[in-house]
């Protein structure tokens, strides 16, 4: 279904009426010449410039990229408000094949269109584009982060992402047990890619237990060659199932948590840095039901955009994991709220990011 301007209806009722919408801005960006079609979504400048990836997909649809642009806009206002950035959130989404459609030429179609809207949105790397990429961007374009560092960026984000993990991790710990240290916890990470094995280097120098699985055999083999005392299962299915797991760190794809793993789950706790890992609102509470605490992904997965924001005033890594080391305080403290309000801690995270943004809009009059 459609309406007069023949947008997806579906998309439109998202946009302006659901709880999920509220978006300030949402740009179609479209280059003949490159074949770049291209979708710009700011939810929110409350605190600042719009911040968020690109992401690079070969959607089904056009619905499809602006129904995901719009999400993943709204989630990074809230990632960014809890990562304490002043910075709102946005997220821009190129349709296409990255290994087939992706051009210099497209990339520079694209930082111009970036430029066109003067500093409301900063873009960064996700899912189908890297540094490499951003470097492109950057000829068009100076509101853009995540370049390398011979171009005056701050390169590879997954080894701040994996630390603030870890922190993320620890407060976990420390909620649950009273001790923030893994030493002899039982660590499952499904995922041992860019992030997880900085992850899993972080557990074993704790003193943790790793079991690890990942669909791609090179990644296996790259941690079993390094550390030969870690674990490997077959699959994910094997390892959520593991008698003893302590903690299971979902590092891969988003909607691992849901009506099937769940119930099935044997960790105390989950820690990890996929992003969207609860399939569907309600799974939060099923895993507080089952007695699981639940630390939210957006919370504790946010070194790398602490990172990618820094680059923006001349990237120091020792000021940038100072503050992602704050994630272990703020993770602390959603478990205080999620305790004092009687909800989930997923709640308690949209709670607090919610209130920080409605403060900064208040006090801008707005």
């Amino acid at each position: 279904m459609t309406d007069v301007t023949g947008a997806h209806a579906d998309v439109l009722h998202t946009l302006f009426h659901s709880d999920q919408g509220g978006h300030e801005q949402v740009v179609l960006c479209q280059d003949r010449a490159s074949g770049l079609k291209a979708v710009i979504a700011v939810h929110s400048t409350a605190l600042g410039p719009a911040l968020g990836g690109t992401r690079f997909y070969p959607y089904a649809s056009e619905a499809e990229a602006v129904a995901d642009a719009l999400n993943l806009a709204r989630g990074m206002s809230y990632k960014n408000a809890m990562a304490g950035l002043d910075h709102g959130g946005g997220k821009a989404v190129i349709i296409g094949d990255p290994e087939r459609d992706k051009t210099d030429e497209l990339l520079l179609a694209y930082g111009r269109f970036v430029a066109s809207l003067g500093g409301r949105y900063v873009t960064a790397c996700d899912v189908g584009t890297y540094v490499a990429d951003m470097d492109v961007v950057a000829r068009e374009c100076r509101w853009t982060t995540g370049r390398s560092p011979e171009n005056g960026g701050a390169g590879d984000s997954s080894v701040l992402t994996a630390f603030g993990v870890f922190q993320g991790m620890r407060a976990s710990a420390r909620h649950l047990w009273g001790d923030p240290s893994l030493r002899g916890r039982t660590v499952g990470v499904a995922g041992v890619g860019k992030v997880g094995h900085h992850l899993v280097q972080h557990l074993l120098d704790d003193g943790a237990e790793v079991v690890v699985t990942d669909v791609r055999e090179a990644s296996v083999r790259r941690i079993v060659d390094r550390h030969p005392s870690v674990r490997v299962v077959a699959d994910t299915e094997a390892l959520i199932r593991i008698e003893g797991l302590d903690v299971y760190a979902p590092c891969a794809l988003g909607g691992a948590l849901d009506d099937t793993t769940v119930p099935v789950l044997t960790a105390g706790v989950v820690c990890g840095a996929a992003n969207n890992q609860l399939a569907h609102p309600g799974v939060e509470k099923d895993l507080a039901d089952r007695g699981i605490l639940y630390a939210p992904d957006y919370v504790v997965n946010a070194g790398g955009v602490i990172q990618v924001a820094d680059e923006l005033h001349g990237f120091d890594f020792e000021r940038c994991r100072t503050q992602a080391a704050k994630i272990y305080d703020t993770t602390l403290a959603i478990f205080a709220r999620a305790k004092e309000d009687g909800i989930p801690p997923a709640a308690a995270a949209d709670r607090i990011a919610e209130q920080r943004m409605h403060e900064a809009a208040a006090a801008r009059g707005r």
